[in-house]
């Protein structure tokens, strides 16, 4: 029945599962197609938007320039270069920071004096730039330091050709060409110019929190420099597309987790009844192993003393001895399940009063005297003096101690020894009882206070238990306000301590 069950919830499950997963992978599928579509097409657009950006800025800067050469070689139309004719067309255009005319041998003929600063950057043309120039003329842009330098061949009508070279002022850059070309583009995109250091020259608005959507070069006018597109967070037809997406695949999210929750819920259920079936069924296997034993000890003992079969007084009382030792064993175990049956039906109640630890301690051991001596037991017995009383159920307590013992006997190897100590700890009183034993794996020792668990290893597997003695034991020293703790190691033994608050 257990199989066939398991079976259903299997195939119940992967019926329900199954067609979620293939739903979940087409409409994750569907909504990562159209994201990529929907961020491939905006790139585009803000490509296309940042290309026009950047060739507007050159064209602008051209004109400016091209004005400005135009007036200079207006100047240099005849005669000698007057410089303050030159100083006040630079004055004129401010975009023009520094400016260096040179003739055809190399000759500097404005600025008539100039810094090393003017010399650093204006005076470092390359000599390839300058031949291509005197030859083929055109303009040419180069860095120097934080600069861009541009130079080129004016030709006037009348007089002879001069080298041209000129810095630009950032500020005036930033302000009349950058300002006026890229502040006009459609809110809420943020453009932005870097140098070619990759520093920011210019942005109308902070782009910190910005995300960067694409950057364009520009192409000879600025080399080195970008500009890019940045979308603020939040806003903007990307993100407007990102909230859609976000919001169909929280959507689709739910109820693909609702389904695997149910179907996880059910599945987890059913495994669960499951294992409960087959431990109660296990339960009632060991239990009756358990009750059969003592019984089958008993019936044998009182067959043989019923035949005659004993002569002496001495044997007759060893009898007697044995068949009262294996029937308080039977009590136990059938104390065990009443108790255990209480417990899970809330039933089961404690009747408190102060008592000894001593004589609780001894007379749970005399019960255990003749399976200790006839399986070869080590006993070791002690228990601190002037123990105070301890409020309990002395019947209870005694109960959880026997089954402690009855654990180490039933779990120890070759070297069989079981030590209990009774001790003052922490304004209360501890009884421990330890063993040289198998033990117990670190990682089963909180489940071994489980009812119906069994520590799944062969070695104990194959011994007698009914899996609910240690859950008894945990109910009981809860119920007194204490504790029960293990310590185990395997192939070292075991120590059980029971704290009872004084």
């Amino acid at each position: 029945m257990a199989g066939l069950s398991g079976r259903f919830s299997a195939f119940a499950l992967l019926a329900i599962v199954l067609p979620a997963a293939i739903v979940a992978v087409l409409g994750y599928v569907s909504l990562q197609q159209w994201r990529r579509s929907s961020e491939l097409l905006f790139r585009e657009q803000a490509r296309a938007l940042a290309a026009m950006a950047a060739e507007k800025v050159s064209l602008v800067l051209r004109r400016y320039e091209d004005e400005f050469l135009s007036r200079l070689e207006s100047g240099l139309g005849g005669g000698p270069l007057e410089p303050r004719a030159v100083d006040a067309l630079l004055e004129s255009t401010p975009l023009i920071q520094r400016l260096a005319i040179f003739d055809r041998r190399g000759r500097r003929l404005y600025p008539v004096t100039w810094n090393a600063d003017d010399a650093a950057i204006l005076g470092g043309a390359p000599p390839d730039v300058q031949a291509a120039l005197w030859e083929g003329g055109g303009r040419r842009e180069f860095e120097v330091g934080d600069h861009v330098v541009v130079v080129t061949v004016l030709r006037p009508r009348q007089g002879a050709p001069v080298l041209v070279a000129w810095s630009r002022n950032i500020d005036v850059l930033r302000r009349d060409v950058l300002d006026g070309t890229l502040g006009a583009l459609e809110a809420p995109t943020i453009a932005a110019v870097f140098d070619h250091r990759a520093r920011r020259v210019y942005s109308r608005l902070s782009v910190d929190d910005a995300e960067l959507v694409t950057a364009i070069p520009f192409q000879d006018a600025l080399p080195g420099w970008s500009v890019a597109l940045y979308q603020p967070s939040g806003i903007g037809p990307r993100y407007a597309i990102r909230r859609q997406l976000m919001l169909f695949t929280a959507a689709f999210g739910v109820l693909i987790a609702m389904i695997v929750v149910g179907a996880v819920a059910t599945w987890q259920l059913t495994r669960r009844e499951t294992e409960m079936a087959q431990l109660k069924s296990d339960f009632v296997a060991n239990v009756s192993h358990d009750l059969k034993t003592p019984l089958s000890v008993i019936r044998m003992f009182g067959e043989t003393l019923e035949m005659g079969r004993v002569t002496t007084d001495e044997q007759r009382r060893e009898y007697y001895r044995v068949i009262t030792r294996e029937s308080e064993r039977l009590s136990r175990l059938i104390d065990n399940v009443l108790d255990f049956s209480r417990i899970e039906g809330g039933r089961r109640t404690y009747q408190m009063a102060r008592a000894p630890i001593e004589p609780l301690v001894h007379q749970t051991i005399d019960a255990f005297a003749y399976p200790l001596r006839e399986q070869g037991f080590k006993l070791e017995v002690h228990v601190d003096p002037d123990l105070p009383d301890v409020s309990m159920d002395s019947a209870a307590v005694e109960q959880a101690l026997a089954n402690l013992v009855d654990n180490a006997i039933k779990y120890s190897a070759d070297r069989r020894s079981v030590r209990v100590e009774a001790r003052r700890l922490e304004g209360g009183v501890t009884i421990t009882v330890a063993d040289e034993g198998i033990g117990i794996p670190r990682d089963e020792q909180a489940r071994i206070f489980e009812k119906f668990y069994r520590v799944g290893r062969s070695e104990t597997q194959g011994r007698r238990g009914s899996g609910v003695g240690l859950a008894l034991v945990r109910h009981v020293a809860q119920a007194h306000g204490g504790r029960i703790s293990v310590d185990s190691e395997p192939g070292a033994g075991s120590r059980f301590t029971l704290w009872l608050p004084g």
